[in-house]
């Protein structure tokens, strides 16, 4: 669905309440938002964190424990 806001004085942003009810946006939360390219993407820092939090598992090969990271380590001093 689109929605339509307007940018007024202070550059403040005014999202549309139906919008703000389906994404459970309430006064006063603290949102994040981000430029990709010319558009904005406004989050809640829940959603933000979460976002985070799966990139940086797609990243650690699984399982990864602390043996595994020690053994990592040695390996790379080894090979220096």
């Amino acid at each position: 669905m689109t929605y339509h806001a307007k940018l007024i004085k202070g550059g403040k942003i005014v999202i549309p309440a139906e919008l703000r009810r389906e994404l459970g946006f309430e006064a006063g939360d603290a949102l994040v938002i981000e430029s990709n390219g010319k558009e904005l993407v406004i989050k809640s820092t829940s959603q933000a964190l979460s976002d985070i939090q799966a990139k940086v598992k797609r990243l650690i090969k699984v399982p990864f424990t602390v043996d595994d990271f020690i053994a990592e380590k040695r390996a790379e001093a080894a090979r220096e």
